[in-house]
């Protein structure tokens, strides 16, 4: 379960302090898969990195099932990043250089996680046939199905995506979607989905809408 207390982040000081979220409490329970949606600006996407750990609030607290993220140190919530979230990002952010199986094997050889393996992953990702591939010679779905094997080579319980399909084509983005509610469905994985698409947060269990930092 996730938990948020009272979450606030700001930037900035004095006359020029802009506050991203104000004070918002929720709870995602294990197994949901939640849409989170709002207008650009609305603090969506700073409430995704918060829940994953990538920032810090600036008063607030956030619980994962029943550890405090805001008490660890940098060293500390890094590993438990790197074993209990994966994350998908709209624009891909797999590694030019790296063919599609080294992206995707990555998380688990800094989590030195030695029994890790993707050969199933990439069997339900169908995507078999081209992992030896660079990202470069990859279809935008392509790519983003790599992202999610990477997301999920830790095995981890919950799956934070910040606009999944923004960057892909209808029919690409519909293949995506459908696997993340596979993965929610079949396995169990807490999905929590950033998105500004009401015809992709239709497809959530929940929707929670955004507007000026808070939850309306």
């Amino acid at each position: 379960m996730i938990k948020t207390k009272d979450l606030t982040r700001t930037y900035g000081k004095g006359e020029g302090m802009v506050t991203a979220l104000g004070g918002v409490s929720l709870t995602i329970n294990d197994g949901e898969m939640v849409a989170i949606i709002g207008k650009s600006g609305s603090g969506k996407s700073t409430l995704l990195n918060l829940l994953g750990g990538l920032d810090k609030p600036t008063s607030g607290q956030i619980f994962f099932g029943d550890k405090e993220l805001g008490s660890m140190k940098d060293k500390e919530l890094a590993e438990f990043r790197l074993k209990n979230i994966g994350f998908v990002f709209q624009f891909f952010d797999l590694i030019p250089e790296l063919t599609a199986e080294e992206n995707v094997l990555l998380p688990s050889r800094l989590a030195k996680n030695k029994a890790a393996s993707a050969e199933d992953i990439y069997k339900a990702l169908d995507i078999s046939d081209r992992v030896k591939h660079y990202p470069s010679e990859l279809s935008g779905g392509q790519q983003q199905r790599a992202a999610i094997a990477r997301a999920l080579i830790n095995s981890p319980d919950v799956i934070l995506c910040d606009e999944p399909t923004g960057n892909l084509d209808k029919a690409s983005g519909e293949e995506v979607m459908a696997l993340l509610k596979r993965l929610n469905s079949e396995q169990g994985k807490m999905v929590i989905i950033v998105t500004h698409d009401a015809e992709i947060a239709a497809q959530c269990r929940r929707v929670i809408e955004i507007s000026d930092g808070k939850i309306i």
